[in-house]
């Protein structure tokens, strides 16, 4: 039951919001584009700190960007 739940994200709406690209907010964060494009597509996890930064880089609070849900959504 625990394997079916991912970490995921609203990074690319949140973003989209904001009409920033992802080089932009790589920037701010300091990270690259393909870190930003890989925690959009859910293939990466962002650590605490990564995560938080992007929380406030994007002017969302952490429960706004990320949530657990289901391996199918």
């Amino acid at each position: 039951m625990m394997n079916d739940i991912v970490f995921q994200n609203k990074l690319r709406i949140a973003r989209a919001e904001k009409r920033i690209s992802q080089g932009e907010l790589a920037e701010i964060v300091g990270v690259s584009r393909q870190t930003i494009s890989s925690i959009e597509n859910n293939q990466f996890c962002p650590s605490a700190k990564l995560a938080l930064l992007l929380c406030i880089a994007l002017d969302k609070k952490f429960e706004e960007l990320f949530y657990f849900g289901d391996a199918t959504s």
